[in-house]
């Protein structure tokens, strides 16, 4: 089954609950705009409590029968939602560049890699095992089966707002859990179409449920799942003060949270590198979404005797990025989400500057462009005293910082709360055995930018979060294990 739909037939403007597009019982609504411009796309329902409890009453019903589905059945359906992301690749790709900035390639290729998690998990549901424990006495049977949790709450962030929640919602259908969900404020339209695809697709109603809030209805809404103890999980993509606050509020209900967290990344580049590798998965990891991603690099560490080369080989290439509205096909670079996050970046140079950096390329706002937009950034001369030696940017700034050996590099690159991601680059085989073991980070990169994939597990240590998301792995968090004892059967 393949179905291809026009955008204005996936810009859906209400909740999705219990198989039925519906209103805010407030009455409620707020508007979603394009970033690019500032223009109003769509005014949608602003969902609040009594809408996330309406969601859960749903998924409370209907996950009784998801549960005891197939498998085969459970990965039928996903496997048809996953036909549908592909047949409206294109769409997708164009909406999403739409509400969240990013060029059409960029959101094309979002939509290939949020649909590769649905495929991944739809074969991962029929592979999901149980043990049997070997006998320790006689006329005693012991085993241990995987159940899925119950009703999962998915919280998702507005960087990625098809993939996020594609890999959150896949493994939880997948398992047999159904699903209440909340996207960013400022990019819900993006989940709506997603949603509406997996309807298409024959999620029976109740198992998938979605409400859209502004960001003064979200946290009652949000509250009431963390306060139902009928929502057993909740699974969160964001910044680390907001997922502190989940795991407190949801704590009395004791539910199992996974939680990808803030990162202030580091990328190390050693002498022994090849600087032209270098230079190139730098660009890829630091300025996919405009240096909006939780793996981007935030601080790159260059060794002291190629500092300046390197320095220079960057700023030539970041400087000839093209920045631009997604419109525009050339564009390899599109706005920041919001205001706020032009401010943050424009403070953390400023604050760089003051302190002894040197802008190589870029440094200012954009503002001939729109009022979202700021020039990729490379700073020479960072150092920790700096504010975005400490704070995650979120944005196309590239601050360089010198080392002199090993040792220096590895204390620097570690010496934050953080540990989501991490990259290298050295081309001396005991090294990378060395670094890779001390870095402490859930993903290290090593001699690579590009390091997200369907088949690894992702997610970071520290204050970056726990759990994994993609992988075999991907399964483990929305399932509990049960022991069976049977006893009488000599």
């Amino acid at each position: 089954m393949a179905t291809k739909f026009e955008l204005s037939d996936l810009i859906r403007t209400e909740h999705f609950i219990d198989g039925k597009w519906v209103a805010s019982i407030s009455g409620k609504r707020f508007d979603v705009t394009n970033p690019a411009t500032g223009e109003v796309i769509a005014t949608i329902a602003d969902g609040g409590e009594a809408d996330a409890r309406a969601a859960t009453d749903a998924a409370a019903r209907a996950f009784p029968a998801w549960r005891d589905a197939l498998p085969k059945d459970r990965a039928a359906v996903l496997h048809r939602w996953h036909a549908l992301m592909l047949e409206n690749a294109d769409v997708l790709g164009r909406l999403i560049s739409l509400e969240q900035g990013k060029p059409f390639a960029e959101g094309r290729g979002e939509v290939l890699y949020g649909a590769s998690y649905v495929a991944w998990f739809a074969d991962e549901a029929t592979r999901i095992y149980g043990d049997l424990i070997p006998q320790q006495q006689r006329g005693k049977r012991m085993s241990a089966v995987k159940e899925p949790v119950g009703v999962v709450a998915a919280i998702t962030p507005w960087n990625f707002p098809l993939a996020m929640i594609a890999r959150k919602i896949a493994p939880a259908l997948a398992v047999g859990c159904t699903v209440v969900g909340k996207p960013a404020e400022d990019t819900p339209l993006t989940a709506l179409a997603l949603v509406m695809l997996a309807h298409e697709a024959g999620v029976p109603p109740g198992v998938l449920n979605l409400i859209a809030s502004s960001r003064e209805s979200a946290v009652p809404a949000v509250a009431d799942w963390l306060h139902d103890g009928r929502v057993r999980k909740i699974t969160f993509t964001g910044s680390t003060p907001v997922g502190k606050y989940l795991a407190r509020e949801s704590a009395e209900t004791l539910k199992k949270l996974s939680l990808e967290l803030g990162g202030n990344a580091p990328f190390i580049v050693f002498d022994d590198a090849d600087l032209d590798a270098a230079v190139d998965g730098l660009l890829v990891s630091k300025f996919r979404n405009g240096g909006q991603t939780c793996v981007c690099p935030n601080r790159v560490y260059v060794q002291t005797s190629v500092y300046e080369k390197f320095g220079d080989m960057l700023a030539k290439r970041v400087a000839a990025l093209k920045v631009a509205p997604a419109t525009d096909s050339a564009a390899q670079i599109g706005p920041m989400i919001n205001a706020r996050a032009v401010d943050k970046i424009a403070r953390h140079v400023d604050d760089a500057v003051s302190k002894g950096a040197r802008a190589l390329t870029g440094g200012k706002r954009l503002t001939a462009l729109g009022p979202n937009y700021y020039a990729p950034t490379v700073l020479a001369d960072a150092t920790s005293e700096m504010q975005l030696s400490c704070e995650e940017t979120f944005g196309p700034v590239v601050p360089l910082f010198r080392f002199e050996d090993e040792a220096e590099a590895i204390h620097a690159a570690n010496d934050t709360p953080f540990g989501l991601a991490s990259y290298f680059y050295s081309q001396d085989v005991r090294r990378i055995d060395r670094v890779s073991r001390q870095l402490e980070a859930g993903i290290v990169g090593i001699n690579e930018g590009a390091i997200s994939s369907e088949a690894a597990p992702f997610g970071g240590v520290k204050e970056s979060g726990y759990g994994r998301e993609g992988s075999k792995y991907g399964l483990d968090d929305y399932l509990s294990i049960k022991y069976l004892c049977q006893g009488g059967l000599d």
